[in-house]
């Protein structure tokens, strides 16, 4: 049975089907063969209403809708000549500013593909025309965008945190300080391969330039203070964060910046419906699945001949990592999340390993992939926006990828990284 659910699953995905019909496929054979038959259907949609029933999942249109808004309207351009002033004037200043404006973009977005258009879109013409090569731009956009997956608010923890049971809002803070140690690390590269290229620097911007544009970035700096300064404060909880940043953006851009009005607001909300079917479908099918997977035992049978039980914390730890990284290089993030967290979550229990840490590992890992050949999702949205070819895209990627597999390495060996500020914020 294991191999007639999997061999489906990938024949269909060889034949090009969208993840969500190979998933579906698969439970729909693991019900009718492991429950007797086609009576069992009714069972196979309880749990795919069940997967999409969790109250954190409202959070992800809401976080969606919201860096749609933001990208249609001026927050996002206002957050990026904001680090531009600051930085754009020092050896490489303009790479740094890229990797800063993704930062600070992805403390309001939470997805990677959106912050490859936001940022990407506005920089990739100035990098060029200041003597970056484009395989460097390309690769550096895509990889940074990486940084909002893990600073809050991240679809990927969200769905982590649904799946597993963990707190969102201690995910969320724990990804803080991995995100900001991945900023560091691009940044020092920024600067060497400036100096190294003889990259011209950026004009210095003036105090007055600088306060001009802070002013302008005050609005859109509210983003992350009501989703961290909110979350941690406890006035809100995730799913009601996402809610009032929605309200937020809408009054800036259609209130304070008057840049939006009903028809864009239409065409945003078409767009993010879209791409929310889409997950919630995912989502409820990786649930029908994991139960599957669960009932068939397939999850003990594959650790089992990998001897993960035989393994202290440190080579669980290893063993996760690399199993998120290689599914992320083919499939979907969140489908990945979906399948290989409940197979990997009773052993994550049996060594005692913190849930939240796991989770910050996963969500990093997870960002890896999706910007790693041959079929990372960040490449073909990058492919798409900037109309460049596939081999172009990626053949910059190698040095990013290192580094965010040392990040990786680090937090393993290090888990202050993350927890530190968690322990923090929740008094453990």
């Amino acid at each position: 049975m294991t191999w007639a659910i999997f061999g489906t699953m990938i024949f269909l995905l060889l034949l090009g089907f969208p993840m969500m019909i190979p998933l579906i496929a698969g439970a729909l054979i693991g019900f009718i063969g492991l429950f007797g038959g086609f009576g069992q259907i009714e069972t196979m949609v309880q749990q795919i209403m069940a997967g999409i029933r969790p109250a954190s999942l409202i959070a992800v249109p809401m976080f969606i809708f919201a860096a749609d808004i933001m990208t249609r309207g001026q927050s996002a351009n206002r957050l990026i000549d904001l680090v531009m002033t600051f930085v754009g004037h020092i050896k490489g200043g303009l790479a740094i500013s890229t990797a800063g404006a993704c930062t600070m973009f992805g403390a309001v977005s939470g997805s990677t593909q959106a912050t490859v258009v936001a940022v990407g879109g506005p920089l990739r013409p100035r990098m060029l025309k200041a003597g970056y090569n484009d395989n460097f731009v390309l690769a550096l956009i895509v990889n940074a965008s990486d940084i909002a997956f893990l600073i809050p608010p991240s679809i990927g923890m969200i769905i982590y945190g649904v799946v597993s049971g963990t707190s969102i809002a201690e995910l969320f803070i724990a990804g803080i300080g991995p995100g900001l140690l991945i900023l560091v690390f691009f940044s020092i590269y920024s600067y060497i391969y400036a100096v190294r290229n003889n990259v011209p620097t950026e004009p210095k911007a003036t105090w007055a330039e600088r306060g001009t544009a802070l002013r302008r970035a005050l609005w859109p700096l509210g983003f992350p203070a009501i989703v961290i300064g909110g979350i941690y404060g406890g006035y809100f909880s995730p799913t009601e964060a996402a809610a009032a940043c929605v309200l937020y953006a809408l009054i800036l851009e259609m209130g304070v910046f008057r840049e939006m009005g009903l028809k864009t607001l239409y065409a945003t909300a078409k767009s993010t419906g879209l791409i929310t079917a889409v997950v919630f479908i995912l989502v409820g099918a990786g649930a029908a699945f994991s139960y599957v997977i669960s009932f068939a035992q397939i999850p003990q049978h594959l650790l089992g001949a990998i001897g993960i039980d035989q393994m202290g914390q440190y080579g669980v730890l290893f063993t996760i990592s690399i199993a998120f990284f290689i599914g992320c290089m083919f499939v979907d993030p969140i489908v990945v999340i979906l399948i290989l967290v409940p197979i990997f979550a009773p052993v994550v229990k049996a060594v005692g390993l913190d849930p939240v840490l796991v989770g910050t590992i996963i969500t990093l890992q997870v960002a890896i992939g999706s910007a790693t050949p041959p079929f990372g999702c960040d490449i073909f949205t990058a492919i798409a926006i900037f109309k460049r070819p596939y081999l172009e895209v990626i053949k910059g990627t190698p040095p990013f990828i290192l580094m965010l597999l040392t990040i990786a390495v680090l937090l393993i060996f290090f888990p202050q990284i993350a927890l530190f500020l968690r322990d923090l914020a929740f008094g453990y």
